[in-house]
């Protein structure tokens, strides 16, 4: 099924602040801005996307979503992830999508190609709830009708997802696609990505040329 992506960005000052201990606030705002370029072209190569909604109101998304059918919606108050991606759902429905894909903007790692595989078996009543890698997160929604829950992320939202599809007698569906597990909020998380983007530095290449500059070797 076709699927319109959604992806909330924080601005980019106030993001990852738990990574404080690993990198200064310049650093972090590279980082995150990095991140999201890759995610955005992962899902611009995605054949199943028929339309990309970032909700922020970080001035240098406009620098970064640049691609066909990219739409930014504003976020004045710089909500939280829940609520920056119920606004864009919103406004999904009223471009009439049939189905959405909540994305995050810090999984680089992010393959088109599982993308698509997981949006083929989007179906209506069905709630697919990709986990982060320790398995009580959920890092992606995947939705048909794009209403069909509200978006709840945070700590232990994968039980939170579960509980609420039930309620809502939609049919729960846990999509463990690996490119969507790992989400860098921690040092140990970007400890991660850095050994990853070591190895594999094509998957997220504007993350991995900004992790591993000279300067930050």
């Amino acid at each position: 099924m076709r699927a319109t992506a959604i992806i909330p960005v924080k601005r980019f000052a106030a993001a990852k602040q738990r990574l404080d201990t690993a990198l200064e606030p310049q650093a972090r705002e590279a980082l995150a801005a990095a991140m999201l370029g890759d995610v955005l072209a992962a899902v611009e190569r995605s054949s199943s996307v028929e339309r990309v909604i970032v909700v922020s109101d970080e001035p240098g998304v406009r620098g970064v979503a640049r691609g066909p059918g990219a739409e930014l919606l504003g976020d004045p108050s710089d909500a939280d992830h829940s609520r920056a991606a119920a606004r864009g759902v919103e406004r999904s429905l009223g471009h009439d999508a049939g189905a959405v894909a909540l994305l995050p903007g810090d999984c680089p790692l992010l393959d088109p190609d599982e993308l698509d595989a997981a949006l083929s078996r989007v179906a209506p009543k069905r709630v697919g709830i990709v986990p982060d890698r320790h398995g009580t997160g959920t890092n992606a929604l995947l939705l048909a009708p794009p209403d069909a829950i509200e978006p709840a992320f945070g700590e232990d939202s994968r039980a939170r997802h579960e509980r609420m599809a039930r309620a809502a007698r939609q049919k729960v569906a846990i999509e463990r696609l690996d490119s969507l597990a790992l989400d860098v909020d921690t040092p140990d998380d970007l400890a991660a990505l850095r050994e990853v983007l070591s190895r594999s530095p094509w998957r997220a290449p504007r993350t991995a040329a900004y992790l591993h500059a000279p300067a930050r070797a």
